[in-house]
């Protein structure tokens, strides 16, 4: 029988070595050498757990905050470098859920069978 950590870690080592994770790398290295592009980068993420906090918390959001939210991913959207890592991050993600839909098979088809 499998051992599924040793599974799991192996398929870790394949997602470094993905292509898209290595594209990933590299572009989130451009964002780091280019100083405007790693402001606003910055400046993002910070707005982004911010309203997540506020959100998971159950708090309001001010519609201020969600202003300076849009306005920031207008502004990146505008930035080469960073447009070029957040694509590559959805073909990441988009790799992860096939991922993901490949794991939970078994789940899915014992319940399937269960529900007949």
């Amino acid at each position: 029988m499998a051992n599924v950590y040793d599974q799991a870690n192996a398929l870790e080592s394949a997602l470094r070595e993905s292509e898209e994770f290595q594209q990933m790398k590299e572009l989130y290295s451009k964002v780091n050498e280019n100083a405007e592009s790693k402001k606003l980068f910055d400046d993002f993420r910070d707005i982004q757990m911010t309203l997540q906090q506020k959100q998971m918390q159950g708090e309001e959001l001010l519609e201020e905050e969600i202003q300076k939210a849009q306005n920031s991913a207008q502004e990146i959207e505008n930035d080469e470098n960073i447009k070029g890592l957040m694509e590559a991050e959805q073909k990441m993600s988009q790799l992860i859920q096939d991922l993901n839909r490949v794991i939970m098979k078994p789940i899915e088809e014992l319940y399937e069978i269960n529900n007949q």
